[in-house]
């Protein structure tokens, strides 16, 4: 389907200052799908910190300013490249992820495009292809999460970490989760047997005197925590799930691995998952089907704000004011 260039809204990363340098424009070029590729009217689009980790240059393989911001959205397909597999008909509501969805209009790799579950708004559909589904490669391809085990999952309050409780706790583990004080209520009300905080000096002390040792570690805070992580999981059949470094990097060696924390260590980052592994990938989201056919995946609420909100959501993320999933209406 031909779709005439115009002009739209969007927010423009100018450099690599961070969030600060974030700036909402009017003549941004609708983008033209490329082969393989659909055009999608956002609905809304999600914020994440891996957001935050673009806008300052440091998220691995991600754009270099300028660029449209943004890579989750919701919203309707309105044309299509050169050469879809089984093409998703013109007015289909769909999630993905692609480059450029803070604007009114985004492209998305067909490949990695879902319809929004019946029934559900494109805003609670956010995080499926995202935090979901890196919550539920963390837990059981990767972590292989038995029942009866004790998770520790840090940054409970945030997208992938309510996921993470939710479905611990589905799966039958005893959970134990860090957040700040502040996001308590949120992240018990979620199911958490223990929530900590996760600043307190003796936070390692704390987890083993709670569980003697845990089973899989959920890391995505990186420095400020990577060191607890270690230290409590037990030797040789824990393991330690990273698909995040929101406090910055933190570093391990072998030295560390044979004489200190003998502890099985995994990378995670979900669009490497659906490129390397897609079968793997693909039972995901078959998974995830049941479990939003079952309840235990319910639609999601996200904190909704104006595009021109870009900026200072951003800030907030990286700055750990927020909570649960916050999202952009490009449309106001």
């Amino acid at each position: 389907m031909e779709i005439n260039e115009q002009t739209v809204r969007a927010l423009v990363q100018r450099s690599h200052r961070g969030p600060k340098d974030l700036t909402l424009t009017t003549d941004h070029h609708r983008p033209t799908p490329g082969p393989d590729e659909y055009l999608v009217r956002v609905g809304v689009a999600g914020v994440n910190f891996a957001d935050v980790m673009q806008s300052h240059g440091t998220y691995g393989g991600g754009p270099r300013a300028p660029y449209v911001a943004g890579f989750e959205a919701a919203g309707e397909i309105v044309g299509g490249g050169a050469g879809v597999d089984r093409p998703l008909p013109v007015g289909t509501h769909v999630v993905g992820a692609g480059r450029g969805a803070f604007a009114q209009y985004m492209t998305m790799p067909a490949a990695g495009v879902l319809p929004v579950p019946s029934g559900w708004s494109a805003a609670q559909a956010l995080g499926l292809v995202l935090n979901w589904a890196t919550a539920l490669a963390a837990l059981k391809p990767l972590g292989e999460i038995r029942t009866g085990e004790v998770v520790l999952v840090h940054a409970a309050a945030g997208g992938v970490g309510q996921a993470a409780v939710r479905l611990a706790r589905h799966y039958g583990a005893r959970v134990v989760a860090t957040a700040s004080p502040a996001k308590h209520d949120t992240v018990t009300a979620l199911g958490a047997d223990e929530v900590l905080d996760s600043r307190r000096a003796d936070l390692a002390a704390e987890i083993m005197r709670l569980t003697g040792g845990v089973d899989l570690v959920l890391e995505s805070v990186g420095r400020a925590t990577f060191e607890v992580s270690l230290s409590v999981t037990k030797p040789f059949v824990g393991r330690v799930v990273v698909f995040g470094a929101a406090s910055g990097d933190a570093s391990l060696n072998t030295y560390d691995l044979v004489f200190t924390h003998q502890v099985q260590v995994m990378g995670l980052h979900i669009g490497a998952l659906a490129t390397a592994a897609p079968s793997v990938y693909a039972s995901l989201l078959v998974e995830l089907e049941t479990l939003i056919a079952d309840g235990v995946y319910p639609p999601g609420s996200p904190q909704v704000h104006p595009l021109a909100d870009g900026p200072a959501v951003l800030r907030d993320l990286e700055a750990g004011l927020t909570r649960g999933k916050h999202a952009l209406d490009p449309w106001r």
